[in-house]
């Protein structure tokens, strides 16, 4: 079933609480489709990346050959946070008067460090890999932050969007009156026909704000295509992530993102000794209440593996396990 949602899948984000195996999930499913003959990109959004110490390879800002028909990248949020406000910084140079420049480069610098920043970059980055990704693969898996930052992830692009469209009402009523006051200034009768630099400014402001809110709007429409995107949340069967996991569905659902299965990793098994058998009657408490809270999204249960998930062999067994039935036994 979990493999079924990959293969139908274009963009499949894999999120859920820090520790539960996130990344070997979404490697796993990234790397089962790359065998089936898709051309795949498993990008990791978490700060904490550990694409590379899974794959047994340095995987960094670049892309990486994981393996055939498989790439990999992990976004570096001070990389990305740089060259957002140094791009940002380009532009408002080349549209502000000279003397400014001082003013903007201490603004910008300000702005390194406030909250959201970082995650606006990152974001941008997200909407450059949605849009030009198609042209070179078949499926991105997005490995995601843990859940409170993946879920303010995930209502960003219609927060930005709206943030965009007040910029460009504030920027039509300003080149309005900044055009009716040039007329008065400059030409009164308005006969001259000469290009106003200030104009030029207003309509390159213009450029750049709606070339954003295409990009937004674009990236949130992928987001709410269930036909093209889902969202796997990877949990243990311990009260804490059971907990994240059903708000972060709720966060998801109201963001309008379908969340397309749950996946429950290393359970315990019952037949290998009184302490694990305890433990898994203990597991099965939590998943009632999962089920109960979650009833309508498929589960998958995963067992505790004696093997660790690292290198491309220990992924593909991996994978195998992820294609179990729903809700089956582990």
């Amino acid at each position: 079933m979990l493999l079924d949602l990959a293969a139908r899948s274009q963009v499949l984000f894999v999120g859920g609480k820090g520790g539960v195996g996130k990344t070997a999930v979404a490697s796993a499913l990234a790397l089962a489709q790359a065998r089936a003959g898709r051309r795949v990109l498993v990008v990791s959004t978490d700060p904490a990346h550990n694409l590379g110490h899974l794959w047994r390879r340095d995987v960094g800002d670049r892309t990486t050959v994981l393996a055939e028909r498989l790439d990999g990248l992990e976004i570096d949020p001070a990389r990305t946070t740089d060259e957002h406000l140094a791009a940002v910084g380009a532009t408002v140079r080349r549209l502000m008067p000279e003397h400014l420049a001082g003013e903007v480069d201490k603004h910008l610098e300000l702005a390194r460090d406030a909250p959201g920043t970082h995650e606006a970059a990152i974001l941008e980055r997200i909407a450059d890999t949605v849009a030009s990704g198609p042209a070179t693969y078949d499926l991105i898996v997005f490995d995601t932050a843990p859940s409170g930052h993946t879920a303010r992830l995930m209502t960003l692009p219609e927060t930005m969007g709206a943030w965009t469209d007040g910029l460009l009402r504030r920027q039509d009523r300003a080149e309005r009156h900044g055009a009716a006051l040039r007329r008065l200034e400059d030409d009164p009768a308005g006969l001259m026909g000469r290009v106003d630099p200030r104009a030029e400014r207003d309509h390159e402001i213009r450029r750049i704000l709606l070339h954003r809110r295409r990009r937004f709007e674009h990236l949130r429409e992928v987001l709410l295509d269930a036909g093209r995107t889902s969202f796997v949340i990877v949990l243990a069967a311990e009260r804490l992530p059971v907990l994240e996991t059903v708000e972060l569905h709720a966060q998801l659902t109201r963001a309008g993102v379908h969340v397309g299965a749950l996946v429950v990793n290393k359970r315990s098994p019952a037949d290998a000794g009184e302490l694990l058998a305890a433990r898994r009657a203990q597991e099965e408490v939590y998943l009632t209440e999962l089920r109960a809270a979650l009833p309508g999204v498929p589960l998958v249960q995963v067992p505790l593996l004696a093997w660790d998930v690292v290198g491309p062999d220990a992924l593909e067994r991996f994978g195998r396990e992820l294609g179990r039935d729903v809700d089956s036994p582990a």
